[in-house]
């Protein structure tokens, strides 16, 4: 029998928006001080970004979107800045992109970063000041120099 070659179509990306009201993931957050930092997270990126949140897939509260577009032809949509309340830590994404976000993570304080995420214990552990400032230079950063219309 012959072997039949079958043209792989390119897998969407699974994180996508939600209808799921933001509120209602943040109260089921079983951890009270992810839940809290959660609720604080949502007023500061809310304020910083000037966009409502969306849930992006199960766990993602989302501010903004932008489109990318990488080499390999993929492309997609994802948030600009979020966060994720997770068992382990909160992590932030989008806060570490671009130039002023090398500056402000020294004086942030515990913290632990990766490619694209940055992961905190809880709120009271860094500088809200600086994290504020760093959401704000993210998104604009994403929203600018990522961005692929």
């Amino acid at each position: 029998m012959p072997h039949v070659c079958k043209t792989t179509v390119m897998a969407e990306n699974k994180t996508q928006p939600t209808v799921v009201p933001v509120e209602e993931f943040l109260a089921s957050v079983e951890h009270p001080t992810r839940r809290a930092d959660g609720l604080e997270l949502l007023d500061m990126m809310r304020e910083a970004t000037g966009q409502e949140p969306v849930m992006w897939g199960p766990t993602i509260v989302g501010f903004g979107s932008y489109h990318y577009k990488y080499r390999t032809g993929r492309e997609g949509n994802a948030p600009a800045v979020g966060f994720s309340p997770r068992k382990a830590n909160l992590v932030l994404y989008g806060v570490t992109e671009g130039p002023v976000a090398e500056r402000l993570l020294p004086g942030l304080g515990k913290h632990k970063t990766s490619t694209a995420c940055l992961y905190l214990n809880k709120l009271d552990d860094v500088d809200r000041d600086i994290l504020a400032e760093m959401i704000r230079a993210g998104y604009k950063h994403v929203m600018t120099e990522h961005h692929t219309p």
